[in-house]
């Protein structure tokens, strides 16, 4: 069945004018949240004290969107307007990103920063199982000393599920059976619910069964991306914990599900310069894989 498009001209057009917004924020980098990271994520870390720096992706503790309760959309997100383009597209999903640190200045335990965040793009693309909106950001995260930290975060719209709709065709990694590293995940309510409090985020698809089988089709709860992402990182840092990470790509390639373990897996480059690292389900499908370059 064809949908009607959600985005006509108009809308778009609309849409379009966001681009290049932006907005300045600051934050307090506290040792309270890396620990706790650090307990979800089952590491002995030593007791994060003032110096101490914040690991590779760990700042997505800080600079959390604090919308009021009445401020909240029916999926547990704030409502669409503001710094976002007020997308009509019910399902949004952290689609990737790409990061530089400047590991001569770590954000640290401490310090006081500030993230100038600005909408680079908005475009629009009919897909095979309906629309899509992508919207990419930049954050530039500075301290007292400058510039520590350049992120671009790729966000997707995308229409509601239609019965019947098929799901992309998985695909294995083209590394799979070459790791050289590998982690099983069990991604229980409890790991779930723990991050979704550690980065105040709300959206009901990574806690509400009902409302995510019910609501947008999905089989079950989403394990988030960005924590995805996080275990990447620190699957290399269990390996190589005097490494420092200097750039990191990666892409949401399959949605990951809590109804089965799934696995993160690395290999380093032969001249360790950079580590191949990706994560796939319980049969073995791809779904995120990413790159990180070492100092």
């Amino acid at each position: 069945m064809t949908q009607t498009p959600m985005l006509d001209a108009v809308a778009l057009a609309h849409l379009e004018t966001w681009q290049g917004k932006s907005e300045t924020l600051h934050d307090s980098i506290t040792a309270a949240s890396l620990a706790a990271l650090s307990a979800t994520l089952d590491r002995d870390d030593p007791a994060p004290a003032p110096g101490t720096a914040v690991p590779p992706l760990w700042h997505w503790l800080y600079f959390l969107p604090h919308a009021r309760a009445s401020e909240i959309g029916p999926d547990g997100h704030p409502r669409r307007g503001g710094f976002l383009p007020p997308v009509p597209l019910p399902r949004r999903m952290w689609a990737g990103g790409r990061l530089h640190w400047d590991v001569g200045n770590p954000l640290q335990v401490g310090q006081e920063v500030q993230r100038q965040s600005t909408i680079e793009s908005v475009k629009h693309k009919a897909g095979r199982t309906g629309e899509l909106l992508f919207v990419l950001v930049e954050h530039r995260f500075s301290n007292a000393n400058g510039l520590a930290l350049t992120e671009e975060h790729d966000i997707v719209y995308r229409s509601a599920a239609q019965p019947g709709e098929a799901a992309p065709a998985p695909q294995k990694s083209p590394l799979a059976g070459q790791a050289a590293w590998s982690r099983a995940i069990v991604p229980d309510d409890v790991l779930l619910f723990r991050y979704s409090a550690l980065t105040f985020n709300g959206h009901r698809i990574h806690y509400d069964r009902k409302y995510v089988t019910e609501v947008e089709g999905y089989p079950g709860l989403i394990v988030h991306g960005p924590l995805i992402a996080t275990l990447l990182l620190d699957l290399l840092r269990r390996q190589l914990p005097q490494a420092q990470v200097t750039r990191f790509e990666f892409r949401a390639v399959r949605p990951t599900f809590d109804l089965h373990p799934f696995s993160v897996h690395g290999r380093p480059s032969p001249d360790g310069k950079t580590v191949e690292l990706w994560a796939q389900d319980h049969e073995g499908w791809l779904t995120m894989q990413g790159q990180a370059t070492l100092a």
